[in-house]
């Protein structure tokens, strides 16, 4: 299995087997905390061989800078099926996250495992900035 796209952005979709990413970034600033980000998404893309083919599993991870995870788990099974004559499989996957909590700054990273092994970590930043005087 290969990772061909992991990202974090402002939305992501998958259109008719077509993985289309917008904004893609790694840094969130904002003036104070506890912060909270309204809506990002988590664009997958990835492939597998023939001999991967079958059920796996999945699983996502906001990991702050002290190893914990922030997030509720997201652990979706996904189905590899090879087309008749194909060599390969394709999966985009989109996860769209809401509200996510941020109570201090620092580096959190998005880890993605597939079967207890990890396959991609996709670093954040979070920064607080200076409020603008009144």
């Amino acid at each position: 299995m290969d990772v061909q796209i992991a990202a974090l952005c402002d939305s992501a979709s998958d259109y008719n087997g077509k993985l289309c990413l917008l904004g893609a970034f790694d840094s969130i600033y904002v003036q104070q905390f506890p912060a909270v980000h309204p809506h990002c998404s988590i664009a997958l893309r990835l492939v597998f061989n023939q001999a991967e083919e079958g059920r796996h599993q999945l699983r996502l991870s906001l990991i702050d800078a002290d190893g914990r995870s922030l997030l509720p788990k997201i652990e979706p099974a996904i189905e590899v099926r090879m087309g008749k004559d194909s060599y390969f499989a394709t999966s985009n996957l989109v996860f769209n996250l809401q509200g996510m909590k941020f109570d201090k700054p620092g580096q959190y990273s998005i880890d993605i495992s597939l079967e207890k092994n990890m396959i991609a970590r996709i670093p954040l930043q979070v920064i607080q900035v200076p409020q603008n005087p009144a």
